[in-house]
Formats: structure tokens, C-alpha cells, sequence
């Protein structure tokens, strides 16, 4: 196990490089720079300001110095919120990411993998078609869609939750509903699938020539090996909550590390935009780790090595 964690991070490591390398010279090349504004700065003062930030130098110079720095995980100051560094904004305002991230792959599990289940008991029947068919709105439905629903409902109709803000405990539910709905509904139908699946394996069938109850043939020997296929899709789906809720912050006016994102993509502000791309980058590797650690564990059978 600890050659095999060893590998899968000094194979990261190459890829952490390339994405980089391409966020750098995409934030270089594009149109526009960290200190343009509406009305144009005075020659002597941008020269000034692009010197400070060593903007003034030579591209190949930048990019040696921004690899320096993030292999040091330095990303720089920003170029727009004054006398913060990256890694301030990156810690101040991440703690909520992870929140809500977290809490909408709770209610994703939570949801998805019972309605799955019962979907594959009896398939064909109610039991399944009504879930599979519910399951298959939200996969149509667009998180942009799924939020105002629900403030409409618990918010404006009910009174329940407050409509935006992240002040109170109640505060993050219909966030994280909202963003967790999404990913419920696949998780539903991979769970389905995979325990239509396991039902015709042959350890199932003994299992049931053992005399044990079905209930147990299906939750204890059937739900482990199902919940394999979940398992490998739970950690790109952790790392997408947790970098793709930008919809979702906006809409609720949440504080989080999306909305800075957002903000750094159209102030131009190179050093926020890429430390959030390698923070997530980063993110994104080592959930994948652990999604492959934890399929190792329940799948004894399973070579490490491949």
C-alpha cells in the first residue's frame, strides 16, 4: 500500500506540472492585464506597478518563477486585493467550499445509493419506475434550475429557510440540496445498475443456497461489491462539489472560493487565478487517491499495482 500511494503521487506530480504550465501562459495570453481599468493609467505609475510585481520581466522569467513558487505551494500575491497573498484568500474563504462540497455529497449518498437499491429489488416494477424516473429529472435538471425551485418552495412559500446568505446553521441546507440533487440522481442509477448487476453473480447465488435471508444476500454480499462503481465515481464527483459550485455560491450569495474564482477570471488577476486551478488540481489528485485506496480496501481481490 505505501509503494502504491508513493507511485500514484509521483505520477501526479508530472500532471500538476502540466496544468501549470497551461493555466500560466493561458492567463498570460489572454486579452487584457491585472491593472487595466476604465481609465487608462499613467505610463510612469504602470511601469512602476508591473516592475513591483515583477510583471516587467522577461515571459520565460515569470514562468521559471511561478514554477519556483508553486513547487514551494507559494502562489503570490494578489494583483487585486491588496495586501493579501493567494494562500490568505485561498484559506479564508475554502473552509466554506469544503462545507458545502461536503455536505451535498453527504445528501447525494444519502439519497442515491437507498433509491438505488430499492430500484433494483424488483425491476420494471413501480419500485423501480418511480425512483429511475425521478432519478432522471435530476439528472436533466441544472443545479441554476433545482436552486430558485427550492427557494421558491422553502423559502418564499414555506418560510423555512432563508432565501440567500451564509450567516446561520439553516443557511446551508438549500445550498447544499441544491448542488447535492444533481449528483443524487446518477448515483441512483449507477447504484441500480450495479445491483442488477450483482444479483446473478455466482457468490450471490450461493449465498442464497446457504439458506441465508434474502435481506442479507442483498445489503451485507451484494450492496459491498455494488458499491464499488460508486465508490469510483464518488471522488471526481467530491472534487467537482467542491470546484464546480460557482452556480450555486452566486445564487445564495455564499462566501466562498468559487465567487473569488469567477472574480479572478474577469480582473485578470493571474496569481488568484492560478493558485485556484492548482488548488484544485490538487484537490482533484488526491480524492482520486483516496477513491482508489478505498475501492483496495473493499475489493481485496484488486492489484494494487493495476
Amino acid at each position: 500500500m505505501f509503494r502504491f500511494i508513493v507511485r500514484r503521487i509521483l505520477e501526479a506530480i508530472p500532471v500538476l506540472f502540466v496544468v501549470a504550465t497551461v493555466t500560466f501562459f493561458l492567463a498570460r495570453f489572454a486579452p487584457g492585464g491585472p491593472f487595466d481599468e476604465d481609465r487608462a493609467l499613467p505610463p510612469a505609475v504602470e511601469a512602476q506597478i508591473n516592475s513591483h510585481y515583477g510583471l516587467d520581466k522577461p515571459l520565460a522569467v515569470q514562468y521559471a518563477k511561478f514554477i519556483g513558487n508553486m513547487a514551494r505551494g507559494d502562489f503570490g500575491p494578489s494583483y487585486k486585493y491588496h495586501g493579501w497573498s493567494v494562500n490568505e484568500l485561498i484559506a479564508d474563504r475554502i473552509p466554506v467550499s469544503l462545507a458545502l462540497g461536503a455536505g451535498a455529497l453527504a445528501l447525494a449518498l444519502i439519497i442515491g445509493i437507498p433509491v438505488g437499491c430499492v430500484a433494483a429489488m424488483k425491476p420494471n416494477s413501480w419500485l423501480d419506475r418511480v425512483p429511475t424516473g425521478f432519478a432522471t429529472i435530476g439528472i436533466c435538471l441544472p443545479t441554476f434550475v433545482t436552486g430558485p425551485i427550492l427557494v421558491l418552495i422553502f423559502s418564499v412559500h414555506l418560510g423555512w429557510f432563508n432565501a440567500s446568505g451564509w450567516s446561520e446553521p439553516a443557511d446551508f441546507v438549500l445550498p447544499s440540496l441544491s448542488l447535492g440533487l444533481s449528483y443524487a440522481a446518477p448515483v441512483a442509477r449507477m447504484m441500480r445498475d450495479a445491483m442488477l448487476e450483482v444479483r446473478t453473480a455466482d457468490y450471490m447465488k450461493t449465498a442464497k443456497a446457504k439458506g441465508l435471508s434474502p435481506l442479507r444476500i442483498y445489503f451485507v454480499h451484494g450492496l459491498r461489491n455494488a458499491l464499488n462503481s460508486v465508490v469510483s465515481y464518488v471522488a471526481p464527483t467530491a472534487a467537482a462539489l467542491v470546484s464546480g459550485s460557482f452556480v450555486v455560491e452566486s445564487m445564495f450569495n455564499i462566501p466562498g472560493l468559487g465567487q473569488f474564482f469567477v472574480n479572478a477570471a474577469f480582473n485578470r488577476d493571474f496569481t488568484m487565478i492560478s493558485g485556484t486551478v492548482m488548488f484544485y488540481a490538487t484537490v482533484l489528485v488526491s480524492l482520486n487517491l483516496c477513491g482508489e485506496i478505498v475501492l483496495a480496501k473493499l475489493n481485496p481481490r484488486m492489484k494494487l499495482r493495476s
